[in-house]
């Protein structure tokens, strides 16, 4: 297996480089070996190299475990807080660099757009950090204000000023003679590509854009109680616009994983607890850990506890998103035959069935047999999908 070089040797930095100086050899590299521009063979492979040593060591944790470690990920990863988005893109840091290396130089932006695009990111959490809320740590790539312009696009000295081929309109009126005659057509200015604006002598690091690819991290607060489809807003933390012009925003959907004890309807939650016949007969009480660090749920099995039924434990659900009010936990009880009993404990049980009054046979009533009931007690058609314990069709 062949080796990979070290990622400071790639960029061509020391080790002790810091990100200002990390940033601008990956901007002149890449610059350099973007497939648009060369065409040597081994140029898209080197110019993937590049990207992969910019996304390890413009990251601070990443580029710490791979000091010490000599691996990104280090010993045992990043820990549940810190999410790494770099390539939820599509190819990585790379796809970000080709949107940045079309943006027309120092003539202007590549289009009449120049505010900043939202940028959307899926974030997949657990339902107890769901429960509780959490703060994530988010790495993710953008076009962020370039560092050497101050986001305005010019070089020491330089300065923005209207394009004098379109006037500013960033458009260009052409009039054709046909035999029809006059045609009018309007078209993007070609000189400022539809801004209105040119730069004069533009920033060698952002070529006039005032943005630059760039490898970003951002802690997201996760409101207790929210829901699957739900989205966190992060303000100004999407593509940086072109010269200083508004940043889109950072928008986090978020995931809910399912779980394996709960599942959640609405802010309740459903979970199966598994009763002793015994224990249903006799009543009992079902402890057992809650959705939260601190719950401890005491649940009242009553008496002649039916397989299905469910117990009530208020407050004891999801937290609403907007109130804070936790729903309910519903206990749906599973009642499990013993199968341990000894001798005299089953024919104590046999001295109880023979004290009862005649049942018929196969243990059902005159009301039809236990068996074709579900757990509601309602009675089940031929070929009737079985539903689960939460009343979900299965």
């Amino acid at each position: 297996m062949e080796s990979k070089r070290d990622y400071y040797e790639v960029l061509g930095v020391d080790r002790g480089a810091d990100q200002r100086t990390i940033k601008r050899a990956f901007l002149k590299l890449a610059r350099s070996l973007h497939p648009d521009v060369n065409k040597e063979p081994d140029a898209e492979q080197r110019f993937k190299e590049v990207n992969e040593a910019y996304s390890v060591l413009s990251d601070e944790r990443k580029r710490a475990n791979y000091d010490q470690f000599g691996n990104p990920d280090g010993p045992g990863g990043f820990g549940s807080e810190y999410v790494d988005m770099s390539d939820i893109f599509g190819g990585g840091f790379g796809d970000i660099f080709d949107s940045f290396f079309g943006g027309g130089a120092g003539r202007g932006a590549r289009a009449t757009r120049t505010r900043g695009r939202d940028m959307g990111i899926s974030l997949r959490i657990t339902l107890a950090e769901a429960a509780a809320g959490c703060t994530k740590t988010i790495a993710y790539d953008r076009l962020s204000p370039c560092e050497d312009c101050d986001g305005s696009g010019t070089a020491e000295g330089g300065k923005e000023t209207t394009c004098e081929h379109c006037h500013g309109t960033g458009r260009v009126v052409e009039v054709q003679r046909t035999i029809f005659g006059q045609m009018q057509s309007q078209s993007t200015c070609p000189v400022c590509n539809g801004s209105g604006r040119v730069v004069d002598q533009p920033c060698e690091s952002c070529q006039g854009e005032g943005r630059t690819p760039s490898h970003e991290t951002v802690k997201v607060d996760i409101p207790a109680g929210i829901h699957t489809g739900q989205s966190i807003r992060v303000a100004g933390m999407g593509e940086a616009g072109v010269r200083g012009d508004e940043s889109g925003d950072l928008v986090v959907t978020v995931q809910v994983l399912e779980d394996e004890r709960f599942e959640r309807q609405g802010d309740d939650l459903y979970t199966v607890a598994h009763v002793d016949a015994l224990d249903a007969i006799l009543g009992t009480t079902y402890r057992m850990d809650g959705i939260l660090p601190d719950d401890q749920i005491s649940a009242t099995i009553p008496q002649g506890c039916q397989y299905g039924q469910r117990i009530s434990v208020a407050g004891m659900g999801m937290p609403s998103v907007r109130t804070g009010i936790r729903g309910d936990l519903i206990v749906v009880v599973q009642v499990s035959t013993p199968t341990d009993l000894t001798k005299q404990q089953l024919e104590l049980i046999r001295s109880v069935q023979r004290e009862r009054p005649q049942r018929q046979a196969g243990g059902g009533s005159a009301g039809g047999s236990k068996a074709s009931r579900d757990a509601g007690g309602q009675s089940r058609g031929k070929g009737a999908k079985r539903r689960g314990p939460f009343g979900k069709k299965r």
